[in-house]
């Protein structure tokens, strides 16, 4: 049974505390409210959340208290977790396709609930979890969802979302991270094949992943012209995991550099048209940034409230530390933070689901969720003292797993250039 950081401060054990665990589940709530139960009426601006949400988040909770949260000490410690076990229960529960199509097993809702599910996922006790289902729902199958033949989605899409098969998304390379313009893995055709070759770089569940959707440079046209999306088979001979890298946080979520030689992938395996990879790609970037956003909540939040129990606790100079003004006035700040963020994302994802391009609204709530939850596990940390540096405390762990939310599908400097552009400051190239 959890044991709660209280007794082991009192006892001294604080090596046998593991990090949130101590922690009850929450009904989750409305943005803002802390009374008023789920899906009551707001005042002002409307709600993105409906009882249907609350619901589809309670389940979900269910499974992470259950299946996930009691194992992620021992998959933080072994460097990654079981994704094809894992992602069957959630598959089963039908968590891997809320947003996608009835007929090919997702539950055909809008991409509001995509979101509810990540920001309950962030209850999760570790980033890399989260993460790896991510990867699955909302950043390797939108393209495939929206522009793939019948035939492949029945092929690719229907395992995924059932969970029998892992997912990976192949972008980044060596040389090529935040500029996607400038990959160099080639799908050249030749008959009914395109035969790839190049490389991957911190491809999340690479190490078990069963496919990847990859994009590669299929023509020699510019290169926001010359890219495709192709569904790549990882058993295929030529495909070969170089390395697992060994990661700062993220622990828990395998991520691989891999190598193509020679592979040969049937043509019938392209997402929608050649040439349309980079745009399919951009498309499915603000997926994956709206999802990144919504997944960070819940951790500040919690990081927070562990914070004011904790410093309510701790004495120094016979009061808690909590009481010195420079420690509640700086929790109330992040509190306020983390709610702003949270309705950036609500208006994005609102404006999104009715048909919107919220390209600007995506990046700067990306931009404000890294910066903040950088700021936040700084400052709470330095609130736990000595405790705060030990690998026994939550704190710690988003520490090193929210850093990487400001290099992830496009770094901060990436989007304040997308935000500039929108802005129309952004000096022209000549």
């Amino acid at each position: 049974m959890a044991r709660s950081w209280r007794g082991l401060l009192a006892r001294g054990e604080w090596g046998q505390w593991r990090p949130g665990l101590s922690r009850p589940a929450r009904a989750p709530l409305r943005a803002g409210s802390s009374s008023r139960g789920p899906g009551a009426a707001g005042e002002g601006a409307p709600l993105l959340y409906s009882r249907e949400h609350y619901a589809l988040r309670a389940s979900l909770r269910k499974i992470i208290d259950k299946e996930i949260n009691p194992f992620v000490d021992k998959w933080e410690e072994e460097g990654q977790f079981p994704a094809h076990k894992v992602f069957k229960t959630l598959g089963q529960a039908g968590f891997l396709g809320v947003n996608k199509p009835t007929e090919y097993g997702g539950m055909g809702l809008d991409f509001s609930y995509s979101i509810a599910v990540a920001e309950e996922l962030g209850n999760i006790h570790c980033g890399g979890v989260p993460m790896a289902i991510g990867v699955q729902t909302d950043m390797a199958t939108p393209a495939l969802t929206r522009f793939g033949s019948d035939e492949l989605k029945r092929q690719f899409l229907v395992p995924t979302i059932a969970g029998e098969v892992v997912a990976c998304l192949g972008v980044s390379e060596p040389g090529a991270g935040s500029d996607v313009a400038s990959i160099k893995t080639t799908a050249v055709r030749k008959g009914d094949d395109y035969v790839i070759n190049g490389s991957k770089m911190w491809i999340t569940s690479g190490c078990q992943a069963d496919w990847m959707c990859l994009l590669a440079n299929s023509s020699e046209g510019p290169p926001h012209q010359n890219k495709s999306l192709i569904c790549l088979p990882m058993n295929l001979p030529g495909v070969s995991i170089a390395k697992k890298i060994d990661k700062m946080g993220m622990r828990s979520s395998d991520t691989a550099q891999i190598f193509f030689e020679d592979v040969r992938v049937p043509s019938k395996y392209l997402v929608g048209e050649e040439g349309m990879g980079f745009t399919y790609q951009m498309l499915q970037f603000q997926e994956e940034r709206l999802w990144a956003v919504a997944n960070i909540l819940a951790p500040m939040e919690n990081v927070i409230q562990e914070t004011i129990d904790y410093t309510r606790q701790r004495k120094i100079y016979n009061q808690p530390v909590l009481h010195n003004q420079i420690v509640h006035f700086r929790l109330a700040e992040l509190a306020t933070e983390v709610e702003l963020v949270r309705s950036l994302l609500y208006q994005a994802v609102a404006l999104y689901i009715r048909g919107n391009d919220v390209t600007k609204f995506a990046s700067m709530a990306k931009l404000k969720a890294g910066r903040l939850a950088r700021e936040l596990s700084d400052n709470c940390l330095q609130f736990w003292g000595g405790m705060g540096f030990t690998n026994d405390v939550l704190v710690s762990r988003l520490y090193r797993d929210s850093r990487l939310l400001s290099i992830g599908a496009g770094a901060d400097e990436v989007m304040l250039s997308i935000i500039c552009k929108y802005m129309e400051t952004l000096p022209q190239k000549k």
